[in-house]
């Protein structure tokens, strides 16, 4: 996620985001190599060779943090957080509350990285970055790539003995984690960053149509993919941790709150009150990034004071046990 690109190695502060039709349109990554357990990529998954560049108010980068956590790599792959209010500049390494300077590369940008990485890139400069330490390279910026590596790549180095994509369940993580990006988690930002009425509409139709579908399945299971918390669960959380505080109000995603689904609801409290995602959540990261940095949908830059969301409230989910 990441507002402005680079052309040519040169920074351009904004960029336009719709089709011809009003239509927000998310570019595909560009670093797409892989980390791999024995090395045969060339990126052996080694403790301490690589760091993480994130921003807690991004979902996308916000999936590698939990991931991190729940696998225990914090102490393998080192972390930068950057400052969540982006300006001219994009993201930014700050003082803000929270961050963690870039001590790897001293950079004062993301985009700067991006340089080191190649110095007449072009492209989106987004986060998480997943960055290797010994030939001073981006491994790889694209977040469902980056939890798998985590997941099963690191799992000879990672202190917890844990699948999140188990054998038995890999082709129902892989469809559900397709079948919920374009409609929730992409489909926020089509509501949100649309220019039209009619592409708000389709964006804002495909979201809670797809939330009416996950309410019914989750009243019938705990998690997404059955009885166990899978990488596919990890990439919903995300999405629905923001939608009340964010997504409801400042994207205009306003048919129903997340509160309003009992289901999800208690599915997001679920995994929120689980340490590796609780932890890793910073709602006054994701408040001031949203309503700050996105001047075309609030020019004022306000953030509101609400709502006021208990997430450690009681779960019903101990009933699928």
């Amino acid at each position: 996620m990441g507002l402005g690109i680079l052309i040519d190695g040169k920074w351009i502060p904004r960029r336009e985001q719709e089709d011809d039709r009003g239509r927000f349109v998310r570019p595909s990554t560009t670093f797409r190599d892989r980390i791999t357990a024995d090395g045969s990529s060339g990126y052996p998954a080694t403790a301490g060779r690589y760091h993480l560049y994130v921003s807690f108010a991004c979902p996308w980068a916000h999936r590698t943090l939990i991931m991190r956590k729940l696998k225990g790599l914090e102490e393998a792959i080192a972390l930068s957080v950057v400052s969540p209010i982006i300006d001219q500049n994009s993201w930014e390494f700050s003082d803000y509350p929270g961050t963690i300077p870039d001590s790897q590369n001293g950079c004062d940008y993301l985009w700067q990285l991006y340089l080191k990485a190649q110095s007449d890139y072009s492209g989106r400069v987004t986060v998480p970055v997943l960055w290797d330490k010994q030939t001073k390279q981006i491994v790889n910026n694209e977040s469902r790539e980056i939890i798998r590596m985590f997941d099963t790549e690191f799992a000879g180095i990672a202190k917890n003995n844990v699948s999140f994509y188990p054998e038995d369940l890999q082709s129902s993580v892989e469809e559900t984690i397709d079948a919920i990006y374009q409609p929730i988690n992409n489909g926020v930002y089509r509501a949100g960053f649309a220019t039209t009425q009619s592409a708000y509409e389709e964006g804002v139709n495909d979201l809670f149509d797809a939330l009416d579908r996950w309410e019914a399945i989750l009243g019938k299971q705990r998690y997404l993919c059955g009885d166990r918390l899978t990488e596919a669960d990890i990439c919903m959380f995300t999405t629905l941790f923001r939608f009340d505080a964010v997504y409801y109000v400042h994207f205009k995603c306003n048919l129903r709150r997340l509160v309003d689904y009992p289901n999800l609801w208690n599915y997001l409290k679920d995994l929120y009150q689980q340490p590796a995602f609780k932890e890793t959540c910073r709602m006054d990261h994701i408040k001031d990034h949203y309503y700050q940095s996105h001047p075309k949908v609030n020019p004022t830059k306000i953030v509101p004071l609400g709502p006021i969301i208990n997430f450690d409230e009681p779960h019903d989910r101990d009933k699928f046990r």
